[in-house]
């Protein structure tokens, strides 16, 4: 399967990576600039193109860019995209004196991508940390996935369970990515706290 990692060029795409080249994925990270994307690619061993060219051949798209220009850069890729799946990482946080709060929209980000592209958005991963996800070992945490479409559900689940040594978790439909996205604020307050790289873990599945 051909993964393409929109944004890629950053923190947690590289780390991302690494871990599906590790895990037999085709991977290709896509910048708006060619030479970026070339050159990151070159330094983890795998493809590298523009955001349009990666998204037009892939298998799976993933919007490994911040919170903040992720439904953007989707509305840009509508046609590249086209009907193939979309997988949004993004949440959408609000850094405080007080702490980091989640965002005050009524939406997650992955609910307003599905409104600007034709292909099925899932959303996960948002409780990794790219510290986390780009050390020697896959994560010992679980992965909670959200979506509406099915197909499109079970490749992200395969793909979660493949980058990570816990568990890829169904939770739920597309709806609810509003709170996945609100327990990285949770996440990232705990982290800041205990000077830790927290993740999650789900108790009680067999």
């Amino acid at each position: 399967m051909k993964v393409a990692l929109i944004g890629g060029t950053g923190g947690f795409g590289m780390a991302l990576a690494v871990r599906l080249r590790e895990a037999g994925y085709a991977v290709v990270i896509g910048s708006r600039d060619a030479e970026r994307a070339a050159a990151a690619a070159a330094e983890l061993g795998v493809a590298g193109a523009t955001n349009e060219e990666a998204a037009r051949d892939a298998d799976l798209v993933v919007l490994t860019t911040k919170a903040d220009g992720a439904v953007e850069t989707a509305r840009s890729l509508r046609d590249a995209i086209g009907t193939t799946p979309v997988l949004s990482v993004a949440a959408e946080l609000s850094f405080t004196k007080g702490g980091v709060y989640p965002t005050s929209e009524p939406t997650s980000v992955a609910q307003r991508v599905q409104a600007v592209i034709d292909g099925p958005v899932v959303a996960a991963l948002h409780s990794l940390a790219a510290a986390n996800l780009g050390g020697e070992v896959a994560p010992d945490e679980d992965t909670l996935v959200c979506g509406d479409d099915a197909a499109a559900k079970a490749i992200v689940l395969e793909l979660a369970g493949a980058v990570t040594s816990g568990r890829a978790i169904d939770a739920g439909p597309l709806a609810s990515a509003r709170a996945l996205e609100g327990m990285t604020a949770v996440i990232v307050n705990v982290n800041k706290r205990y000077k830790a790289h927290a993740g999650l873990r789900v108790t009680g599945i067999h």
